[in-house]
């Protein structure tokens, strides 16, 4: 005799609920691993002991017959290791820097809802802190923000990996003595946003944000006689869109923005990409220590000659000292045509001893050396095991 679906459902739900209390226990145990490395300063990030864990995992579940695919398992426990890090991370980072007593006040681009907003939240959740939201109506403005005291921190976006670099950030970080202090990677679910029930071939006007429209191109493309309206933020195409109530008229943004705005979804999934990422920058006005145990990340803004072979030179610094770099990027030096300014990330930072050297020597072989930033990363590479061990 089968069982009744609300019946089946209420297994469901105790059983959910079951596994958030284990997992919260295991939350909590993260905190007592971070204590122990704290003492005995070890590496925060063990790779090798994650692979062992996800090997044993999925030889567990084989052995007891669970019927779990190993990629369901190794997905479900890569985000649990996550999630371990970066509370680890957040504890020695918050041991090493004072925190501020009161709430902490952060810049962003748009309103309630852009998504620098919803990263400004992701990132003040990660620290336990309650955020005090400062929208801006433009980048050049978070970095003022911040410059006069009025934010604590800004959150910029920097790069997506549809869209590609934002080189109006980077051309601000030029011109700038405020420091990175962090990293997020926040993932970009853009959405047709309409107020009502309506249907998408009704609509022939779409607002959002030029960043938003570009890496929904292909989505616009399918559309017939569609008119675009670009906003300043994607949150700011929200509040339009809410406030003018028409039929025809649809914001693209994310779900959980638009919801702040009373609109609803008539489309999901609709970016070029499906792993539609984007990576944004904190930066504020005193640089923060990173605990040697983290996984840091410094990013250099550097001009060399204009001889052949001056970037190579300067390049291969890191290649010996064994410093791994992982951007490169270039863009005009103002007023000076045909120059160029070179930002650099390296995994490395800045206080220990062989980083140090390598920049002594960068130094040497360019015109121009600036440190924009040592950060701890907060993008966590996802620890695999082989196919053949699953």
């Amino acid at each position: 005799m089968s069982l009744d679906l609300s019946e089946i459902r209420q297994q469901i739900t105790q059983i959910d609920r079951s596994l958030l209390k284990l997992l919260s226990e295991r939350h909590r145990l993260a905190f007592d691993v971070a204590r122990s490395k704290e003492m005995t300063q070890k590496p925060l990030r063990d790779v090798v002991r994650e692979e062992q864990l996800l090997q044993e995992l999925v030889q567990f579940s084989e052995n007891e017959n669970y019927q779990l695919e190993p990629q369901y398992i190794t997905a479900i426990f890569q985000k649990i290791i996550e999630d371990s890090v970066l509370t680890q991370q957040v504890y020695l980072q918050k041991k090493l820097n004072s925190q501020r007593e009161e709430n902490i006040h952060i810049a962003f681009l748009g309103k309630r809802g852009s998504y620098s907003h919803l990263a400004a939240r992701n990132y003040a959740t990660r620290y336990q802190e309650e955020l005090v939201e400062i929208s801006c109506a433009s980048f050049d403005q978070v970095f003022v923000k911040v410059e006069n005291g009025e934010a604590d921190y800004g959150v910029l976006p920097l790069e997506n990996t549809t869209s590609g670099t934002i080189n109006e950030v980077y051309d601000l970080l030029q011109h700038t003595d405020l420091s990175l202090v962090g990293e997020l990677a926040y993932p970009i679910q853009h959405c047709v946003l309409v107020n009502g029930q309506h249907e998408l071939s009704q609509i022939d006007t779409l607002y959002s944000h030029p960043q938003v429209i570009q890496q929904c191109s292909q989505f616009i493309h399918g559309l017939d006689r569609v008119h675009i309206e670009y906003c300043e933020s994607s949150s700011h195409a929200m509040q339009l869109v809410a406030g003018l109530n028409k039929p025809n008229i649809a914001a693209l943004g994310s779900e959980e923005g638009g919801k702040l705005y009373g609109l609803t979804v008539l489309k999901r999934n609709i970016a070029n990409q499906e792993n539609n990422i984007t990576r944004f920058i904190v930066i504020a006005k005193e640089s923060h220590n990173v605990s040697p145990q983290i996984h840091t990340k410094t990013l250099l803004l550097m001009s060399t000659g204009q001889q052949a072979g001056a970037l190579v030179e300067a390049l291969w610094v890191f290649k010996k000292h064994n410093i791994n770099m992982t951007k490169l990027a270039s863009r005009p030096i103002y007023g000076k045509p045909w120059q160029e300014m070179f930002y650099l990330e390296i995994e490395a930072n800045i206080h220990h001893p062989d980083t140090q050297a390598a920049l002594e020597e960068l130094k040497q072989v360019s015109h121009q050396l600036k440190i924009l930033g040592c950060y701890p990363s907060e993008i966590v590479t996802p620890t695999k095991i082989l196919p053949d061990s699953q």
